[in-house]
Order: structure tokens, then C-alpha cells, then sequence
């Protein structure tokens, strides 16, 4: 049995892959799958789920939370 995880190529730019981040909800319940972010760091793509809405290319930066 194959244990590597497949990633979707990024469409954006075609030289990464789409990465799935995580996060853990106000009540501390995980989320799966909250983000995907492109592994190319020039490229910057990335899509997220806030509150239900989809966000498609906010700028991604690094938080102090």
C-alpha cells in the first residue's frame, strides 16, 4: 500500500503543488483542510475557509498569534 500523500499542481503557476495547512477552531476543535497554499514561494497562491466564505490570494503572512 502506497502511504505518500498525492498533491494537486498548482494551476496558478504549474511549478508547485498545493498544500494543505490546518488549524484548530475558537473552541479548540480541529479544522482539516482549512487552507491550501502553493509550495512555490513566487507564486503565493492559496485559498482558505473563514466563517464559511471562501478567500481566494489574501496575502499570506506570517502571524504573531
Amino acid at each position: 500500500m502506497d502511504s505518500e500523500m498525492q498533491f494537486t499542481k498548482c494551476l496558478r503557476c504549474d511549478a508547485g503543488v498545493l498544500l494543505p495547512l490546518s488549524d484548530y477552531g475558537r473552541d479548540g476543535a480541529p479544522i482539516r483542510f482549512k487552507a491550501w497554499v502553493c509550495s512555490n514561494p513566487e507564486c503565493g497562491f492559496n485559498i482558505r475557509i473563514d466563517n464559511g466564505e471562501i478567500s481566494i490570494g489574501r496575502t499570506i503572512a506570517q502571524s504573531f498569534k
